[in-house]
């Protein structure tokens, strides 16, 4: 998928957004740029779709704040990855626990979590055994 690089730059009347290769159109908020982005770019290209292509809004700032707001941006991003691989091993986990016969409220101890999201974990596939059963 095209991914267009949106250069906002503040002025008196709101933003001018710069479309790298596709041109300038205006928002009068930050937060409609990127509608506004987009249909200035399915217009140019004489596209249908307004969502066959991605937009990367770049608000233009002093040099100091931008890279502060690139870097938090970029360890929100590397921390939401960091949170997707810890939840995979910790499904790892949860499923080993329940292959070794532990239940699903024992691998809520083990791994210090809920029974919810044990269950969670394992699709609700924790069935504590019950009592007629001899569980």
């Amino acid at each position: 998928m095209t991914t267009y690089t949106v250069t906002a730059r503040r002025w008196a009347h709101g933003w001018e957004l710069h479309i790298e290769n596709v041109g300038v159109t205006q928002a009068r908020s930050l937060s409609s740029a990127e509608s506004m982005a987009r249909e200035y770019i399915s217009l140019a290209l004489d596209l249908d779709d307004e969502t066959s292509f991605d937009i990367d809004i770049v608000p233009q700032l002093d040099a100091a704040l931008t890279q502060r707001v690139r870097t938090a941006r970029d360890e929100v991003k590397a921390a939401a990855q960091k949170q997707r691989e810890a939840a995979a091993k910790q499904r790892e986990a949860a499923e080993e626990l329940r292959d070794t016969g532990l239940t699903g409220r024992e691998i809520a101890v083990v791994l210090d979590i809920s029974p919810q999201r044990v269950s969670q974990l394992l699709g609700g596939s924790t069935a504590e055994p019950s009592a007629a059963t001899g569980g």
